[in-house]
């Protein structure tokens, strides 16, 4: 049972579809919040919609929080607890905050275009309430199911503290009544989210800006909902709504839309390296490559959520994604090395990589074969006396450069670069004096004579 002082979060997707980036930032706002309190973080399955959910989409749901390191504390599904809906639209129904409506698609379609066309906010006209029930029977009798609208208040202002937005204040008289039941018995978002709300002691509802107005209507429908003693907490969570993500060109992007969990896997991204970026976009704290999620969840706080969209960048996670694998320890990383790379090669390899996944093919500058360099002829000699003059000590590249660059007095690149050609077949990559001895003696010998006959 969840103490009344207990702060309790919830993510609750729909499965739908993958999570993209917008819903993981949500998960991972209400997952901090919750752990900064002390609470619990629950997981709701909003899978009333029987014809789009997907069993396969509650399991990839499950899998992204998982990879995420966002647990939950407790899930729900809400196709197992229709009976708690039921119960709570009888009780809205018993005092007279939901009516039956009869009007098809087409006729509510024509009735906002007119209007739309008086310059007038497109707000549902309450025709409904004015039928008799007789004219209800009879429209029944002729086969037309009622939908279901809940009746808002207006005589009575709606009125919040955000706690991202500040005071929120909405004229109910200027929102419409909004349909919470379907003429074929199933529900719509908004009952059923403000009855698992009440019945699982959500005490802090945490998401994007674009539920500002669905808000409103809830708040009416938690105090009726109150009112009518259903089941459930006596008080109403705190809301708070945060700016929703564009993208790096500065508007609302298709994209964001599709990338999940599963495209970041398939670059390389560490979830550490999402998790620290979205942790802190939209707030006055920097964006940092920080790997320890306590620091992040101690400096996690609604009063540093700015009003001003959120810009999701890839090449900013790209810089994170690399700062946190130039971190990364030997120990915990092991497990996804190429085979045969020790802690002295993943510390050669390790400031050169964007992502984990690059390292196998930077290991093969050391396992070989690489390419011979096709290097002008006063090159080739020279690689030929650096095979001779080659020398395995504790730091063999030393010894070497120091030993050719007083034979030859070459020096800066003219001295480095041909040798770095002839050991690994590029002009640039990780430090030669680190990655020398991991090539080894013998190998290293037989490049530089390669290289000294040519390509």
């Amino acid at each position: 049972m969840t103490s009344a002082n207990t702060t309790v979060t919830r993510f609750a997707p729909s499965p739908t579809g993958r999570l993209h980036v917008g819903n993981i930032r949500t998960a991972l706002h209400n997952w901090m919040l919750a752990r900064k309190a002390g609470g619990r973080f629950l997981l709701r399955i909003d899978d009333t919609d029987a014809e789009r959910s997907r069993e396969t989409y509650v399991e990839a749901i499950r899998d992204d929080l998982a990879w995420l390191g966002l647990e939950p504390d407790g899930e729900e599904r809400q196709s197992e607890r229709l009976a708690h809906y039921e119960a709570a639209f009888e009780a809205l129904k018993a005092d007279g905050r939901v009516y039956p409506c009869y009007e098809t698609a087409q006729e509510l379609e024509l009735k906002r275009k007119i209007q739309l066309g008086r310059g007038l906010p497109p707000i549902y006209d309450r025709a409904a309430l004015s039928l008799s029930e007789e004219d209800r029977a009879a429209k029944e009798a002729d086969g037309i199911a009622p939908h279901w609208r809940f009746k808002l208040d207006h005589d009575t202002p709606i009125v919040w503290e955000d706690g991202v937005r500040g005071r929120q204040k909405f004229d109910a008289a200027q929102l419409s009544d909004p349909v919470i039941r379907r003429a074929d018995g199933s529900w719509l978002y908004m009952l059923p989210s403000a009855v698992d709300d009440l019945e699982m002691g959500v005490t802090n509802v945490l998401r994007g800006e674009d539920h500002v107005s669905n808000t409103a209507v809830q708040i009416q429908m938690f105090t009726a909902l109150i009112a009518a003693q259903h089941n459930g907490s006596s008080t109403m969570p705190d809301f708070a709504h945060e700016a929703l993500l564009v993208g790096s060109e500065g508007k609302l992007s298709k994209r964001l839309g599709s990338l999940g969990c599963d495209a970041f896997r398939e670059r390389g991204i560490e979830p550490q390296a999402l998790v620290a970026l979205l942790a802190r976009l939209g707030t006055a704290l920097p964006v940092e490559p920080i790997a320890d999620r306590d620091l992040l969840i101690e400096s996690f706080d609604l009063a540093t959520f700015g009003r001003a969209p959120a810009r999701f960048d890839d090449g900013e996670l790209d810089r994170i994604n690399a700062a946190l694998v130039h971190k990364m320890e030997y120990r915990d990383i092991a497990h996804r090395l190429p085979e045969g790379m020790d802690e002295a090669g993943w510390h050669a390899v390790r400031p050169n990589l964007e992502k984990v996944g690059d390292a196998a093919a930077i290991w093969q500058l050391v396992t070989g074969p690489v390419p011979v360099p096709d290097l002008p002829e006063e090159d080739r000699d020279y690689c030929g006396l650096a095979a001779g003059a080659l020398e395995w000590t504790d730091d063999p590249w030393r010894s070497l450069t120091t030993r050719l660059k007083e034979e030859t007095g070459r020096k800066g690149k003219s001295l480095f670069l041909p040798l770095r050609l002839a050991l690994t077949g590029q002009a640039s990559g990780p430090d030669m004096g680190e990655l020398l001895p991991l090539i080894g003696e013998d190998a290293a010998r037989t490049r530089l004579e390669a290289a000294a006959r040519g390509a």
